[in-house]
């Protein structure tokens, strides 16, 4: 589960890099979504791997003493929502660009760049389902414990 806890965190972190990367290259909604898009993609290709390395790192170092808590349902309800969101923004870029929009000078390169982006919010919303799934399936057994039951002489 820290696996998907990082990943997650890499994931959302990304949003951070879209006004760093990108600027917009034409005017209009469609392509400040297209450099989003792209934006978000470059951000990912550099927290990703920094979150997993820094998380490898902290459970490494941190594996004597006592465990923190693992993902919860808010960081599962919150890659889900992140997931389901750059999936409706993608697939809504990928329609754009299949109309051969004007201003696009490569419309098959941003193409694949959209298509990533889908494939990626797909998984967002795996990792988010996952930790949700572990989350619950973990509550729902430590609210099955066991009890002694009283006593009575």
């Amino acid at each position: 589960m820290w696996f998907f806890r990082f990943l997650a965190i890499g994931l959302l972190g990304g949003t951070v890099m879209i006004p760093i990367l990108h600027s917009p290259r034409g005017d209009g909604f469609e392509h400040l979504r297209l450099d989003a898009i792209m934006s978000l993609e470059l951000g990912w290709f550099l927290t990703v791997p920094i979150s997993l390395v820094a998380g490898a790192l902290w459970v490494g170092f941190f594996r004597r003493r006592s465990r923190p808590a693992p993902p919860g349902f808010v960081l599962g309800g919150v890659t889900v929502t992140f997931g389901a969101l750059v999936l409706s923004q993608a697939m809504a870029a990928s329609r754009w660009l299949n109309g051969s929009p004007d201003g696009v000078g490569d419309p098959d390169g941003e193409y694949v760049m959209v298509a990533f982006a889908e494939l990626s919010s797909v998984v967002a919303l795996l990792v988010g389902a996952a930790i949700l799934i572990d989350r619950g399936v973990t509550v729902r057994h430590s609210r099955k414990a066991v009890a002694p039951a009283p006593t009575s002489r």
